[in-house]
């Protein structure tokens, strides 16, 4: 079978789930060749083998952290010379869609982002995604080159499928432009013991109708009882209620959990655009005309501070 690159994200080793999840995916096209980059990229060998790598590259220089997108996308067009593969996937994060966007304008192809799913086709892999808020689900292929994908974070379970995971090390010659924008400083963010809320199984999000930064508690609250992560709409964003990194939408992050829980958003078009693909939506809004409930699966029209209390306390409950 045709090789397919794989870059992969991880932390010191750890590896994040969205790069299992393009594992999966990638088994369905051809056989995952996995590229780790940067301090304690060797040790991820054993945990990409075990979800179907059949080779890891890596390097671990130290210019993937001291400056910023360039080397990692330099040492991406190593690799695709190396492999000459069918595809890249790449995780479809904000670092992730510029890496993949600079990449194939350098090897001369078409680039897909946020795709949703993967399938092999005649003429190469097709992929889903899912565009203007929902109400349309495209298929699309690249015409040119060899197609560059961004996969947008639990668009597939994470299947073992052991393979050889043979670790090679990659050869990477950094150009002028690599280290023409250093990283002077890093500030880490604080943790609140929730799950990172683009790869969340599950997300509460709390909008306008929170109406105080202090009544987030409830949502946190909620959100603590299902072991998810907490959003935000833009207008408890600007309103200075939660943090912009928590935001959802189109200026924001975009999610796509199992469960999407919005409460006291009225559903705007900004907001559906950063979580029209989870796979379960509930929403609790006081306005039955809420644009909201057009798109969602389960609607509850109602008080959220009367609602989500009670929803917190029957899922503490069934929990024991």
């Amino acid at each position: 079978m045709a090789e397919v690159l794989v870059y992969v994200d991880h932390v010191d080793g750890a590896v994040r789930k969205p790069t299992l999840e393009l594992l999966t995916l990638a088994r369905r096209i051809g056989d995952p060749v996995a590229v780790a980059l940067g301090a304690g990229a060797a040790d991820t060998a054993a945990v990409l083998a075990e979800h179907g790598a059949v080779k890891v590259l890596t390097d671990d220089a130290a210019e993937y952290a001291d400056y910023l997108v360039v080397p990692k996308v330099e040492a991406l067009q190593a690799a695709y010379e190396a492999v000459s593969p069918a595809a890249v996937l790449i995780p479809s994060s904000a670092e992730g869609k510029e890496i993949g966007a600079r990449l194939a304008l350098r090897i001369g192809s078409g680039i897909i982002t946020d795709a949703i799913d993967l399938e092999a086709g005649d003429a190469g892999p097709v992929a889903t995604q899912s565009v203007f808020a929902a109400a349309f689900t495209t298929k699309s292929r690249v015409a040119k080159g060899t197609p560059v994908i961004t996969v947008k974070p639990n668009s597939a379970a994470v299947e073992a499928a052991p393979a050889a995971g043979a670790v090679e090390a990659l050869s990477v010659s950094f150009s002028d432009k690599a280290t023409g924008t250093k990283v002077t400083g890093r500030t880490p963010r604080e943790s609140t013991g929730r799950p990172e809320l683009t790869e969340a199984a599950i997300v509460v999000s709390g909008g306008r109708g929170v109406n105080g930064a202090e009544n987030f508690a409830v949502i946190e609250a909620l959100a603590d009882s299902l072991g998810a992560a907490v959003g935000a709409s833009r207008a408890a964003v600007d309103a200075g209620w939660y943090p912009h990194t928590n935001q959802v939408g189109q200026t924001g992050k975009s999610v796509s959990p199992q469960l999407y829980v919005a409460a006291g958003i009225s559903g705007a078009i900004q907001h559906r655009a950063g979580m029209q693909t989870s796979k379960t939506i509930v929403a609790i809004n006081k306005d039955a005309e809420a644009p909201i409930f057009d798109l969602v699966d389960y609607g509850v029209v109602g008080d959220l501070f009367d609602v989500v209390p009670q929803l917190t306390d029957e899922v503490k409950t069934r929990k024991g």
